[in-house]
This record gives structure tokens, C-alpha cells and sequence, in this order.
């Protein structure tokens, strides 16, 4: 029975955020090579670039001269750019990876969908609440294929996790426990904005790499990795590994609805976000899905209780049901431990891969599993956590309305201004 509900689950939610598209008359065959644009060739972009490097990769972009030109030695024929704009105002593209700083996602991923191109798009979806809310919107009104470079979303292990959280396999899950130990070395938070004069690097654009930020001297603690946890430029920890670690959790637990959200951690910085947050989502009943809070921990903070604390995996979740506990390492296999539950038989689709999937989207239309639709509510979802922890009190979220309710300030943080030609 469990089995039976599930698979009509599945096929409703894929109604809502994978649907069947309907391509441009310029889609490709199934056996087609698409003509393919990517916008950041370094770090993750390098590392997208190569995944598609069997379809017609025409142009490459990158504010980094250097690592421009090595993704010109891999694709000799592709046209360079250094401004994205200009390589999205391109016909013969049919479609964009974009691999840039989070405050540049939403400004890219807009110009490419309303130019008709289909997208991928690197995690967190989007820099604000507003923008993950207008791309879902764009994505929906333009029936392209989209990803976010949620690269575990379709893993196995993913998949059988959602599997236990559907058919509630230890019963109704009451508290989801999600922790990851970034930022630590990864990069610095909880720190004011770098000061100083510096000459800016001959083979780096800087203004370019602003984009929609307001200007300011260059500073090689923005460049090229340290600015994620700038609020100017990325959303911290919880925007690059939420992303990842909460998506079995949005999806599973169907995470929809209005949300109380609390997030504690050191005395605010302005500039940066914290050296560790603790953040809590209280949802209410969700169809035949009991309330339920989650907390997410980052940095140097844990679970209080410390036996939720022992079995809960680093880069994991652990999830409290009424007849027993699922723990799952990011990566890894779900385990019922601490009590008792039944594994259903699997009924998930196997995906051909993140990347894999998206190309065959782009050329026939079919699902992609985190889509524009899907991404964008569940960016939304996250980024809470830094507007709650920025307002230092309890906020009221309703999706429906795009706001939080209770504190009308709070809602100055859902948006940003832009520079003059990188408006969304």
C-alpha cells in the first residue's frame, strides 16, 4: 500500500516540478549535439564544462583571463568572453551553464531564459528570497529545461532516503536534524569587509566580476573563492550546503507551506554572515504529513541533545519518526537505527546523471529532477535561515504571499538593489 501511494505521490509532485516541457522549435534531436555556452570556467565551472564537453561547447565566458584561456585550450573553436551578457545575446546558443558567485546567479539565469536558452544553473539557485521566486516564475512561463547543480539529488542513496520519507517508514518523521562543519577552513565568516588598497590582478576583470554589487576597491579576500560568506556576494554556509543536505528533507517530507523560522549564532556582522548558526523550520500539517521542525547546524555548532548529537552523521541528517530514527551521511545510504521501520522496495526512477539528464531535457523535453520549479522554492526555503538570523528574531514566512508577516522590516532583507545594466 505504502508503495502503491508513493508512486501517485511521485507522479504528482513530477506533474508540479517535472513536468514534460515544451521546447522551442530550435530543440535538438535525442542524438543532436547542442551548442552550449558556459559562463564560469574555473572551480565548479571547470568541472561542469568538462561534463558537457561531448555536446558543442561554442563559447566559454570567465572574468579570469587565466582560467579563460585554459578553457580555450580544452574548446579551440569557442568564441571567449569576459562579460556574460554578451555571449547570452548569442542565436546560435541553445543553451547556458552558469557557474559565477551567487549574487550574479539570478541576474544570468534570467537574461538566458528570457532569451530562450535552457539552463543550469550552480547552487544555491539564487541570492535572495525575491530572485529564487522570480526565476521559478520565468522558468515556469518559458517551459525550457532547467537543473540546479544539485549533484545528489537523483543519487541512489537520495533517492532511497525520499523513498523512507514518503511512504514514512518509521512512522511520522516529528524533527529532521541536518548539520554540516562548513565554513571552518572553507572560507571566512563572521568577519567586516576587507579594507585597503590593492591593485587589481591584470588578468582579472573586477568590474565585471561585481556585476550587480555595488562597487568597491578590489580585495583579495573577495576573489576568487573567499566571498561566499559575504552577504554582498554569497549566502554563507547554509547557501552552499543546505542546498545539498536539506533537498532529501524538502522533498521528501514535501517541506510546502507556511514556516516559522529561528535562526541563533554569534553577535551579527553586518558584512558577513556567522562562524556557526543553528537554524529551526517549524512546519504544520502538509497533507498526511504530521508537523515537523528542522534544524540545520553549521560551522562549529551541534545538536544540544547529545544523543542526537552521537548519531547524527557530519554532512548528514537524522530524522526522529515515531517508531524509529533514519541517519544518512551526505553521499551515502539511509540506515533505521534506534528503533524499528520498514524499507519499501524501490520505486524511484534511476537518473543517468545531473548533467546527463539536463542535456537530454534540453534536446526532448523530458523531466529533469531540480528544475527551476522545484529549485526555486526550495532556495527560498533556505535562504530564510540567513534572514531570520539577520533580523535576530522568530519570522513568519507565507510563501503564498512572498513575505514574512510578522515583522515588516524582515522583508527588506527578501530583496537587493542592482547596478545600472544587471537588473533581473
Amino acid at each position: 500500500m505504502h508503495n502503491k501511494i508513493n508512486r501517485r505521490t511521485f507522479a504528482k509532485q513530477s506533474a508540479i516540478f517535472s513536468a514534460p516541457l515544451i521546447l522551442p522549435v530550435t530543440a535538438k534531436g535525442a542524438n543532436e549535439r547542442l551548442n552550449i555556452g558556459v559562463i564560469g570556467v574555473g572551480g565548479k565551472g571547470g568541472h561542469n564544462l568538462a561534463q558537457v564537453g561531448g555536446e558543442n561547447v561554442v563559447a566559454v565566458c570567465d572574468v579570469d583571463r587565466n582560467r579563460l584561456s585554459g578553457a580555450k585550450n580544452q574548446h579551440p573553436k569557442a568564441v571567449d568572453y569576459t562579460d556574460y551578457r554578451k555571449l547570452i545575446e548569442r542565436k546560435d546558443i541553445d543553451a547556458v551553464i552558469i557557474s559565477v558567485p551567487d549574487h550574479s546567479h539570478a541576474p544570468a539565469t534570467l537574461r538566458a531564459l528570457r532569451s530562450g536558452k535552457h539552463v543550469y544553473c550552480e547552487k544555491p539557485l539564487t541570492h535572495t528570497v525575491e530572485e529564487a521566486r522570480v526565476v521559478a516564475g520565468e522558468a515556469r512561463k518559458r517551459k525550457l529545461a532547467t537543473q540546479m547543480g544539485t549533484q545528489n539529488h537523483e543519487a541512489p542513496g537520495y533517492l532511497r532516503l525520499v523513498e523512507m520519507l514518503e511512504t514514512k517508514a518509521v512512522g511520522q518523521v516529528r524533527e529532521a536534524h541536518i548539520i554540516t562543519d562548513r565554513p571552518g577552513q572553507w572560507w571566512p565568516q563572521g568577519i567586516d569587509a576587507p579594507t585597503g588598497k590593492h591593485d587589481i590582478p591584470a588578468h582579472l576583470d573586477w568590474d565585471l566580476w561585481l556585476g550587480p554589487a555595488k562597487p568597491r576597491p578590489y580585495n583579495p579576500a573577495y576573489a576568487p573563492f573567499k566571498w561566499r560568506g559575504f552577504w554582498d556576494f554569497g549566502c554563507g554556509a547554509i547557501g552552499d550546503m543546505a542546498i545539498h543536505l536539506m533537498d532529501p528533507s524538502f522533498w521528501g517530507l514535501q517541506l510546502r507551506g507556511k514556516v516559522k523560522v529561528t535562526s541563533e549564532g554569534p553577535e551579527r556582522n553586518s558584512d558577513s554572515a556567522p562562524t556557526w548558526m543553528i537554524t529551526k523550520f517549524e512546519f504544520g500539517q502538509r497533507g498526511d504529513f504530521a508537523p515537523v521542525n528542522v534544524y540545520w547546524y553549521e560551522g562549529t555548532a551541534r545538536p544540544k541533545d547529545p544523543q542526537i548529537a552521537e548519531q547524527l552523521p557530519m554532512n548528514g541528517s537524522l530524522f526522529i519518526g515515531d517508531t524509529g530514527r533514519i541517519a544518512c551521511a551526505h553521499g551515502s545510504g539511509p540506515n533505521i537505527i534506534d528503533g524499528t521501520g520498514k524499507t519499501p522496495a524501490p520505486y524511484l526512477p534511476d537518473s543517468p546523471g545531473h548533467h546527463a539528464q539536463w542535456i537530454q531535457a534540453c534536446k526532448t523535453g523530458s523531466r529533469t529532477g531540480s528544475n527551476f520549479e522545484y529549485a526555486g522554492p526550495f532556495t527560498e526555503l533556505v535562504l530564510l535561515g540567513n534572514v531570520a538570523y539577520r533580523v535576530g528574531e522568530t519570522i513568519e514566512y507565507d510563501p503564498n504571499k512572498g513575505k514574512v508577516t510578522n515583522i515588516d522590516d524582515a522583508n527588506t532583507l527578501l530583496r537587493k538593489d542592482y547596478r545600472k545594466g544587471w537588473e533581473i
